[in-house]
């Protein structure tokens, strides 16, 4: 038997190493939902014994000065996340629901509507991002002092710019943990994306297209991309331009990261091509359950054998036009499940007896709870994976950006029924509910998923600190990158090679039709001069 003053000795020893071994991490994060799954990355680094440092605004919404986990960096932000966000869901919503019960013409004028005001309210979040950085930039001893840090890597949401440009500018290897960057999806922008198989975003099409599905998927993905193209580049490219000089392309920015941690997986998305420094972590944010409080506890266990039902719209939306919420609190008063249910609005009239509303609750802690019959959720990342991991069935209430496309994945794999928020009253959305409570094909679909997603030789989470501790320990990932981005759009089809091929066999094919004519006439020749 080992002596406990070893054990002692050893533990102390470990954690020694641990320190000394531990890596400069400078983050720069993007706040609200990205800031949840960036922090579950910043905790395990930083019980790994790395030092970590966080970029944020001075009005971060989520992202705390003072932390035991990190040291912060604030820069003064003139344009805040929680500004832009909190003053633009409102109007979105609205919008939407003013194409309830509306012509088909008056639905597609509401879409329109809506596509112009999400365009507006990004390219002023990133006109603010822009102002941000270059006032970090502009400041000399910031600067100076982040170059002096000497970080090994720079850990980022490509959903902003900053990030890459920062580890630019102090020449360290960079991390995207990622799903989506300023210029869209980030399979779209590095690794090859058939449009014959691969749905653009927004979509919500499948790998399996018609042809007319395959005619919207080409449409719809040159328009997506010229948009986000003028969403972003108006913005940062005179930053890259101001500061890393005339001659650099700022979308080489976004494919500078040595590794792409991939907030995704093949559970989740559609089969489709890849790349070698493209790492997997769908998920890395789910764990198992915990008890759940003692008096959440109680109301979970009196709903007996019907089981409960949990609803959240994401950290984003805490309240609903009062009318949709008092459709939604009828149809739940007609279930005999118990509700929890988290809003922050006006209490609705007609509540049920069985519906407990909180300002708060314990997501993963109620998806992992035996009693759990289904999920209503708006179909954001996080909850989605949460739900695959934990096999609950989805009720879909997407609201804005990547959720309907998020939800549409789940319901093809034959785990979620989606309501459109528009056309929602207490009837649509009680047969929705009772659709994934007793068709038993729901349950059984995402608990197939939640199996081939824990059927996994390394947790989603280890691999991706693995990853960045692999970039610390080798200086970089170079070796994985490829060669495609350094090419053109010519270069990459391969159109001068197709056209010089094509210049071959055109010359080959009028020489041997000329040398066939010469041979003719000469035989002709030679007849004419015989007879």
């Amino acid at each position: 038997m080992v002596p406990h003053s070893s054990l002692i000795t050893c533990a102390l020893l470990f954690i020694q190493l641990t320190s000394v071994s531990g890596g400069k991490i400078l983050v720069f994060p993007l706040d609200g939902s990205h800031w949840v799954n960036m922090k579950v990355l910043i905790e395990e680094l930083h019980a790994k014994g790395h030092e970590v440092t966080v970029v944020r605004a001075s009005d971060s919404w989520y992202i705390s000065e003072n932390s035991p986990l990190y040291t912060s960096v604030t820069v003064n932000s003139p344009n805040g996340f929680e500004q832009n966000f909190e003053t633009f869901l409102a109007p979105q919503l609205e919008i939407r629901l003013q194409g309830k019960g509306a012509s088909w013409w008056s639905r597609i004028w509401t879409r329109i509507k809506m596509q112009r005001a999400t365009v507006d309210q990004f390219s002023q979040f990133h006109k603010g991002m822009s102002e941000m950085v270059t006032q970090m930039f502009e400041d000399e001893k910031l600067m100076q002092s982040l170059h002096e840090a000497k970080y090994d890597v720079v850990l980022t949401d490509p959903g902003i710019g900053g990030g890459a440009m920062l580890a630019r500018w102090l020449q360290v290897p960079l991390v995207f943990n990622v799903r989506w960057t300023i210029q869209g999806e980030a399979h779209l922008l590095m690794a090859p994306s058939p449009l014959s198989y691969v749905p653009f975003t927004a979509t919500e099409l499948t790998d399996k297209m018609t042809f007319p599905q395959r005619v919207l998927n080409v449409f719809s993905y040159v328009l997506g991309m010229y948009t986000m193209s003028s969403i972003t580049e108006p913005h940062y490219k005179p930053l890259v331009k101001k500061y890393f000089g005339p001659d650099v392309d700022y979308s080489t920015f976004s494919l500078d990261a040595d590794i792409w941690l991939m907030r995704n997986d093949f559970i989740f998305e559609f089969p489709r091509p890849t790349m070698p420094n493209i790492i997997y972590i769908g998920g890395f944010q789910c764990k198992p359950s915990k008890p759940l409080p003692a008096d959440l506890e109680e109301f979970v266990q009196s709903s007996g054998d019907h089981g409960v039902i949990i609803m959240t719209l994401g950290t984003l939306v805490g309240k609903l036009p009062q009318e949709i919420a008092e459709e939604i609190a009828a149809a739940f008063a007609q279930l005999p499940q118990k509700v929890v249910w988290r809003y922050l609005g006006e209490r609705p009239a007609n509540l049920g007896n069985n519906t407990l509303l909180v300002n708060w609750l314990p997501q993963n802690d109620l998806l992992g709870h035996p009693k759990t019959r289904v999920f209503v959720a708006h179909g954001g990342t996080n909850g989605v994976q949460e739900a695959i991991y934990h096999g609950v069935p989805v009720v879909g209430l997407p609201l804005f950006f990547d959720q309907p496309d998020n939800l549409s994945r789940i319901r093809a794999k034959g785990g979620a029924v989606i309501v459109d928020i528009a056309m929602l009253d207490r009837h649509i959305f009680a047969e929705a509910l009772m659709t994934a409570l007793h068709n038993s094909s729901y349950r059984e679909n995402m608990q197939r998923l939640s199996r081939l997603h824990r059927d996994q030789p390394v947790k989603p989470l280890d691999q991706a600190v693995f990853w960045i501790e692999y970039v610390i320990r080798h200086k970089g990932a170079r070796h994985l990158q490829t060669q495609s981005h350094k090419m053109s759009w010519f270069v990459y089809n391969s159109v001068d090679v197709i056209a010089a091929l094509l210049t071959v066999v055109l010359i080959l094919t009028f020489t041997c039709i000329f040398i066939v004519r010469l041979l003719w006439r000469m035989l002709q020749g030679k007849k004419v001069k015989h007879e």
